[in-house]
């Protein structure tokens, strides 16, 4: 390694890749492999690689804008600071602090995500923030409090799933979202495990399956009640395990007995001897684990789907066990740090709920602020953005681009454009920011310092490793200047470790507890795990449930009862890993916590310790085909884009790759359509129409398309898509809409 090289992670995935920053002779730097973080052990993918080329004033703002005579043009921060601080206030005096609406990202640092949280809350007074996360794991998030009674992505390490005798992969294709992952699945092939695939599509991860299952889309609900009967029926459950560690099975397994294996094969299209062959590979391993991602959860039934899910793991004893469980495969950088810090519409730092007294009491104390003072919860994402311009006036937007990530994209493109005021912080001019009255430049990754938390619950430091150009000023500094432009002087610290100390200590107590995290531990440890509090006291009373007594190392301490329970087995499975030891070390009264690699090993985070069965039964998506829209519609990403395309769209290397948007159809359409491969197709829902070049594969279902949705303009994918949203989580259903397909005349492609 270069010895000026700086450590530090990617600024894409939830993998949050280990990477070594080194400085180029013209002032920028070179991605080095960083082999010692075990996530990705040096391995990058193409964006990882290519991530220095956002860094480069050719494609980064470099001073801020705005909106003068219908154009954006340069002005100075002061001036553009002034401009938003008016506005706000303004608004808020006429119309109240509701009007006043902030939408942040799931890219955005602890630290940033934290403060803003608290900006809306403190300086704006407003109830009307959510972020960009609402789209992407809020469904499994919701399923896994109801069943565990905690939310993080995954519940033990990556390094486990090699170790696992069976992973069935829900709705992911992690060989293009997340290459650097795609070896454990080979790890866990090449130690005798098997592989199950559901999707769709037989994408590159599928062609990795011992075993793909590709149901209809919107679906997925169904296939899991179904391997649950099967797995009843066949005598594969686990009786002692669900006596002794959940409750609600009997209601749970009755909802389950309802769908029948060829009731399922009707819905899903997945015959029933591959429903025998799954619950086969699922059950006869002493391990298993279900990992579930966008596809099951990007559904308005969502919330059920991936509790169907957790239910078979559950019925199998496969949750709360070494390499067994389920684990949700979070999707955005810092998709789990993002949705515990305070941006989500119901949340608090430390992933408290705003409607509780004592969680308000707490962080208001932390504030110094009444928590009367405190508004409740307001809307979620996509009501958010539906709101706006009515009730509604005024938007601050971090880190997101939703002209065009959000569904029903060109409804939400309107209402973004009737807005009164709208001010954008971004690294790059996006689509969204090309709407915007003010657009503020803001530090990217490599320029700042600050904590990210991965998929696994790691939270990890990202470090600085080269100075901004001149001009650029952080998302805290901005926060900090609008608030004492707006009344509140003091509370909103510019230094991330500041912002990290109280954050430590609003977390503290709370669900997702970082009190025991600091800068220095997180550099000298290559990230801590999460609960993770405050060193304890000799008190006995503050030891943590999951920490030794020092009197017998084989014995667990239960805090709030004082008992002892015995640990696992020295020379078991658990001990050989480190299952038990990694909990254990340090945790001595007075000694740092070690963090909790490993959730649920000995109990759940319920009030009875037990997980929860939660009943669910199939229903359809919001919008089936017809003789109308006969098709359905799914989307997804490619593997040398991200998200919006915001940033990895300007990346020459990766637009070579994925120069734009295209339409994957079965042959059997295409030749209904009268089309050939590379024609323009159009696409039409009951949103609206999207043109892109046929790409004609029998790697999909005849009865679905596929695309991608990195693109805006005529081949924006979220034009089509449906924002029914799950009653529980608020997640709209991007992952199944009916459509049409139309040949493109000659004369509108040659327009084109």
């Amino acid at each position: 390694m270069n010895s000026t090289s700086t450590p530090t992670h990617c600024p894409y995935c939830a993998l949050q890749c280990g990477m070594n920053l080194s400085p180029t002779p013209d002032g920028g730097v070179e991605v080095l492999e960083r082999a010692d973080f075990p996530v990705n052990r040096g391995a990058l993918c193409g964006k990882g690689r290519t991530a220095p080329a956002v860094l480069s004033s050719r494609v980064r703002l470099t001073s801020p804008l705005v909106r003068e005579g219908g154009a954006l043009v340069p002005a100075t921060w002061e001036e553009a600071l002034d401009r938003i601080a008016g506005a706000l206030g303004r608004i808020r005096a006429e119309h109240g602090a509701d009007a006043l609406g902030v939408f942040g990202g799931g890219g955005l640092t602890n630290e940033k995500a934290y403060t803003l949280g608290k900006f809306a809350r403190v300086a704006l007074g407003t109830s009307q923030i959510d972020y960009n996360g609402r789209f992407c794991m809020s469904s499994a998030a919701a399923a896994g409090t109801k069943a565990f009674g905690l939310d993080r992505g995954l519940p033990f390490p990556l390094e486990d799933i090699p170790r696992s005798g069976c992973v069935i992969l829900v709705g992911s294709n992690l060989a293009e979202t997340m290459p650097p992952s795609l070896r454990f699945l080979t790890e866990l092939k090449e130690n005798g495990g098997t592989l199950i695939v559901v999707d769709p599509r037989r994408t590159k991860t599928a062609e990795q399956a011992d075993l793909h299952l590709a149901p209809r889309p919107g679906t997925d609900l169904a296939l899991a009640l179904g391997l649950l009967h099967l797995v009843v029926a066949e005598g594969r459950t686990d009786e002692a395990y669900i006596a002794e560690r959940t409750t609600g099975w009997e209601d749970a397994r009755a909802a389950a007995m309802a769908h029948w294996p060829e009731y399922v094969e009707r819905i899903t299209g997945v015959s029933v001897p591959q429903l025998r062959e799954a619950v086969r590979m699922f059950c006869e391993p002493e391990t298993a684990m279900v990992l579930t991602a966008r596809g099951p959860e990007q559904q308005s039934k969502g919330t059920d789907t991936v509790g169907a899910w957790i239910n078979l793991c559950l019925a199998t004893g496969r949750a709360g066990r070494p390499y067994s469980g389920y684990g949700c495969l979070t999707g955005q950088g810092n998709g789990q740090g993002g949705r515990e810090h305070g941006q989500k519409a119901d949340q608090l730092p430390g992933y408290r709920k705003l409607d509780d007294p004592a969680a308000r009491r707490h962080v208001a104390e932390v504030w110094g602020v009444d928590p009367d003072s405190l508004p409740g919860p307001g809307r979620s994402a996509y009501e958010l953005l539906d709101a706006l311009g009515t009730d509604i006036r005024a938007l601050l937007l971090m880190g997101s681009n939703p002209v065009v990530s959000a569904p029903r994209a060109a409804h939400i493109e309107e209402r973004i454009t009737s807005l009164d005021f709208l001010a954008v912080c971004d690294v790059v001019l996006s689509e969204t920011a090309e709407l915007a009255d003010v657009v503020l430049p803001v530090t990217q990754w490599a320029e700042e310092t600050g904590t990210t938390t991965n998929l696994e619950g790691r939270v990890l430091l990202r470090r600085q490793a080269i100075t901004p150009p001149e001009g650029i000023r952080s998302d805290l500094e901005v926060m900090h200047e609008l608030a004492a432009r707006l009344g509140v002087e003091k509370g909103f610290p510019t230094d991330p470790e500041e912002v990290f100390e109280e954050l430590r200590r609003a977390s503290a107590g709370g669900p997702a507890d970082y009190s025991g995290i600091t800068y220095r531990r997180l550099a000298e440890e290559n990230g801590v795990f999460w609960p993770c509090p405050a060193p304890p006291s000799v008190d006995t009373q503050s030891v943590d449930p999951q920490s030794v007594d020092p009197q017998s190392p084989d014995r667990v301490i239960v805090a709030d009862s004082g008992d002892a329970s015995p640990a696992v087995t020295p020379d078991g499975p658990a001990r050989e890993a480190g299952v038990r030891e990694a909990e254990v070390r340090g945790a001595h009264p007075g000694s740092p916590h070690p963090g909790t690699p490993r959730l649920f090993l000995d109990r759940f985070a319920t009030p009875d310790g037990r997980a929860r069965f939660v009943p669910v039964a199939h229903r359809a998506a919001a919008e089936e085909p017809d003789d109308e829209y006969p098709v359905l519609l799914t989307t997804g990403r490619v593997v040398a884009q991200y998200q919006s395309g915001a940033q990895t769209r300007r990346v020459d290397e990766l637009n070579a790759a994925a120069p734009g948007p295209f339409v994957e159809l079965h042959p059997r359409l295409a030749a209904r359509l009268g089309a050939a491969e590379g024609d323009p197709v159009a696409v039409v829902s009951r949103r609206g129409r999207a043109v892109a070049p046929a790409r004609i594969t029998r790697a999909i279902r005849p009865d679905t398309v596929f695309m991608p949705f990195h693109w805006p303009g005529e081949g924006r994918a979220n034009t089509l898509t449906n924002p029914a949203l799950d009653p529980t989580s608020r997640m709209p259903e991007f992952k199944a809409c009916a459509v049409r397909l139309e040949a493109v005349p000659p004369a509108e492609a040659a327009r084109d």
